[in-house]
């Protein structure tokens, strides 16, 4: 295949998942060493500190994540438009470094530290009372007699 089609398919016509593993950023060394893990995707939550352009070192939390533009927005950084408004700078994921994680995702957790998500415990909500079909049905009987 020609370099040119192949560029455009990974980039321009790539898939949704193509372009969800797209959006990695590097973690730091704490985490690397704590999940084994060089890169992860990130999500809205992440702590993050920005590496290069003109917000380099700014830490923050990963507000919007954009898969069309392959880039985030973070609480706090918004640029100014000449009549006033305000708008959201978006930073390509290979710029950012993982701080710490959102680890509100059980499966994401899991992936992590190398456990099949699959054959993790499922969380049971025991607080609402099913109630079964037949008495139901035995309801309906007794009010149209």
């Amino acid at each position: 295949m020609k370099p040119t089609k192949m560029r455009n398919n990974q980039i321009y016509r790539a898939t949704y998942q193509t372009r969800s593993k797209q959006l990695g950023s590097t973690l730091s060394k704490d985490l690397h060493k704590k999940y084994g893990k060089k890169s992860v995707r990130v999500v809205e939550g992440d702590s993050i500190t920005i590496l290069r352009g003109e917000y380099k070192g700014v830490d923050g939390k990963i507000a919007i994540v954009s898969t069309s533009k392959s880039s985030v927005a973070i609480e706090g950084i918004k640029k100014e438009k000449t009549k006033g408004d305000k708008f959201d700078v978006y930073i390509h994921t290979s710029n950012l470094v993982v701080t710490s994680l959102n680890t509100s995702d059980k499966w994401r957790m899991a992936k992590l530290e190398g456990k099949d998500p699959r054959k993790q415990p499922k969380e049971t909500k025991s607080d609402t009372p099913k109630e079964t079909k037949g008495v139901n049905k035995t309801e309906k009987k007794e009010d149209e007699n």
